[in-house]
């Protein structure tokens, strides 16, 4: 197959451009920001290939530019990775403003500037606030609005965060706009990737097909359900991974900084002279030696900034005896020889402490803080535990590291989540939405076109046309569509034949026995043919003119038209001396002319019994009962009036009498045409229903092809 005209090879050579427009938007975004940075602008304009991307091509573009532009960021300014999902966030904002005609008002832009610096300079002044190490970039308006004291720390940092960013997203959109302007309109499709799975929607006629409103369905479309669940299913590995993540971060910092306590104390505890311990009590730092042990477990402490508090203590049974305390920013040292109770969290400890007992760490939670402590025991020279040396790490560090620690696996991986949402929508939306859409839309109108065999074939063409080829289970659900339909439409032309073949046997049949009984009647000539005629416009202007909508159907018309030769069929047990008398009949005589009606409502009743689902002899049978009814109520046989009369027979009474005014009788001669027009007029409302009569008046340049056709003497 030539290449040119492969869909599928198009495809590909198209998503290379489009790739390639991706590459080229995160050039844009890393060129912008490296730029202004080095030129200390206060600016950052690494979102404007993000915008561009996402308003011309969509969704997952803008999210796949949003997401690798501060990926390669983070080589050079490694922060940048945890600001990721705020260019994906803001990507997944300018696709819908895009989608929605936001970008097309000048009013409506200023509210997607308003929501990219809520994004940027909103979420953006959160990671800073939670994680340790990320700078304030706006310091100097922070101080300044915090020094007013109308806010405190956060909302200070907060609102200096918005207002910052603001004018480096509004000439983010600016600089967007421009260079969206700048591209022609024709090139604006070559940006958005494409997964077609079936013969594009551009290629299928929508218009004659009908495709409006294609993808409503009752409750909740199957493209909702799947991002239910794939959210639901995301969400919830998110959480538990995080959790577990959480978990295991908790306990690695708390076994390091254990591990930092007990090192502490355990070095703590060798620079103090276990001899001196008693010494050291009663004189203080006028013993020997007690200044130089304070100078080195004071420079203990400076060397680790996550060791809280470090001190010595000789464990009696009331209490904790001071025998070193170093001091602390926070805290002031207690004297030394000075006491300290027991706190409830030791009550345990305290048998294995007065023994000299080593004892594990202690996480306790008290006046002095959330605290973990380890304890290492000072000996003498006998061997003896003579004091404790205590090292305590402050448990709200540990709780600031882990929510920093959160913070940075919700940033990174907010971003990845959100790209991986938007790219399984787009593979599902092609490789399931689409294609389960389309055929059954197609399916629909086979379904509704079965009226024709001509809309029949052409919906078997359509189908075929979409060439779903998704390789799996919908490819062999479409295959198995595409031999059902073709079969059926063949059976269906095979059926049609058929019935062709049946229908102009029961016409030649009816024909047949309307000229049995128009053979018998001298008077008669042409009769069934011109009051089929006459019938048969009279209908199609009623249907024209959209009177009696409800009963006018294809259908109906057909069987009007078919069954007008049967109306007078009852004339075939009237006597050939009433018959065909030579004169006008006396009182008796029309009364038996008159029962040709019910004769003929009896002979069509009995038919319609033996031949059953032959619907149109019915209005075979209406006409042959009641096409001497009148609209007033005056005629015969039942007297009926107005629109209880059957339609059917509301026509042949028009188009009958209008033939017997305008055919010779051995009683009379036939009336000019413009005597019988003038009598049918007078007959409207009284005789004749009223939009009969006026629609046989509207077509009488048709009437006149028929009388001069079949009546050579009008």
């Amino acid at each position: 197959m030539n290449d040119s005209v492969n869909p599928r090879i198009q495809q590909r050579r198209h998503n290379i451009i489009a790739v390639s427009l991706c590459a080229a938007g995160i050039l844009v975004n890393v060129l912008m920001g490296f730029l202004v940075s080095k030129a200390g602008l206060p600016l950052y304009l690494d979102t404007v290939g993000t915008i561009v991307v996402a308003t011309l091509g969509g969704y997952l573009p803008g999210v796949i530019v949003g997401f690798l532009t501060n990926s390669f960021k983070a080589f050079y300014d490694q922060p940048s990775v945890y600001y990721g999902f705020l260019n994906v966030m803001i990507a997944v904002a300018a696709s819908w403003f895009a989608g929605h005609g936001w970008l097309k008002k000048p009013a409506k832009i200023v509210g997607v500037v308003a929501a990219f610096t809520l994004i940027g300079g909103g979420l953006g002044a959160l990671l800073p606030w939670f994680m340790e190490g990320l700078p304030f970039k706006n310091e100097s308006l922070y101080s300044v609005l915090y020094q007013t004291g109308f806010f405190n720390q956060f909302f200070a940092h907060l609102i200096s965060s918005i207002v910052v960013d603001f004018p480096d997203k509004a000439a983010s959109v600016f600089l967007a706009l421009l260079i969206s302007h700048i591209i022609p309109e024709k090139y604006h499709k070559y940006f958005e990737i494409k997964g077609w799975r079936q013969t594009p929607m551009s290629e299928i006629d929508s218009d004659s097909r009908g495709w409006k409103g294609w993808g409503r369905v009752r409750l909740l479309s199957l493209g909702g359900k799947i991002v239910i669940v794939l959210c639901f299913s995301l969400i919830t590995v998110s959480v538990a991974s995080t959790i577990i993540g959480m978990t295991i971060y908790h306990r690695t910092i708390v076994k390091e900084h254990t591990r930092l306590a007990q090192g502490t104390a355990k070095v703590a505890a060798g620079v103090v002279d276990g001899d001196r311990v008693d010494e050291f009590l009663e004189k203080g730092n006028l013993a020997e030696g007690f200044n130089d042990t304070w100078k080195q477990l004071s420079n203990i402490i400076n060397s680790s900034t996550d060791i809280a508090y470090l001190y010595v203590y000789q464990i009696r049974e009331d209490g904790c005896h001071v025998v070193f305390d170093i001091d602390t920013d926070d805290v002031e040292a207690d004297e030394v020889g000075s006491v300290i109770p027991f706190d409830d969290s030791f009550e345990k400890y305290i048998p294995d402490l007065l023994a000299g007992n080593r004892i594990d760490p202690i996480i306790s939670k008290d006046k002095f803080g959330h605290l973990l402590t380890a304890y290492e025991p000072v000996y003498d020279s006998h061997g003896n535990t003579v004091c404790y040396a205590g090292a305590d790490v402050d448990m709200s560090l540990l709780h600031t590291m882990e929510e920093g620690f959160l913070m940075e696996m919700v940033s990174v991986f907010l971003g990845f989540f959100i790209l991986l949402i938007v790219f399984v929508l787009w593979l599902i939306r092609y490789s399931i939405i689409i294609p389960v859409n389309t055929i059954t839309r197609c399916v629909d109108g086979f379904a509704e076109d079965e009226d024709t065999q001509e809309a029949m074939d052409e919906d078997v063409k359509a189908f075929r046309r979409l060439d779903v080829r998704t390789g799996d289970e919908i490819e062999r659900l479409y295959q198995s569509l595409c031999r059902m339909t073709l079969r059926q439409t063949e059976q269906m032309r095979n059926i049609r034949r058929l019935s062709d073949s049946t229908a102009k046997m029961q016409d030649g049949l009816i024909i047949t026995m309307a000229d049995m009984v128009e053979n018998r009647d001298s008077d008669t000539g042409a009769h069934i043919q011109k009051t089929a005629a006459y019938v048969k416009i009279i209908v199609e202007g009623l249907k024209k003119k959209g009177y009696y909508t409800e009963k006018i159907t294809p259908k109906f018309m057909s069987d009007v038209v078919r069954s007008a030769p049967l109306h007078d069929v009852g004339k075939i047990n009237i006597s050939d001396k009433v018959l065909n008398k030579p004169g006008k009949l006396d009182d008796e005589e029309y009364e038996i002319m008159k029962t040709h009606t019910t004769h003929g409502k009896k002979i069509m009743e009995d038919a319609i019994s033996t031949v059953a689902g032959e619907n149109y002899l019915k209005e075979a049978r209406n006409m042959a009962a009641y096409h001497h009814e009148r609209w007033d109520g005056k005629g015969y046989p039942e007297g009926l009036h107005g629109e209880v009369i059957p339609l059917s027979a509301r026509i042949m009474a028009v188009a009958d009498v209008f033939d017997a005014l305008t055919s010779p009788r051995v009683y009379k001669p036939a009336f000019p045409v413009e005597k019988a027009l003038s009598i049918i007029e007078e007959g409207k409302g009284t005789q004749f229903d009223p939009k009969c009569v006026e629609v046989f008046m509207d077509s009488l340049d048709e009437v006149m092809v028929i009388l001069n056709k079949y009546n050579k003497e009008a």
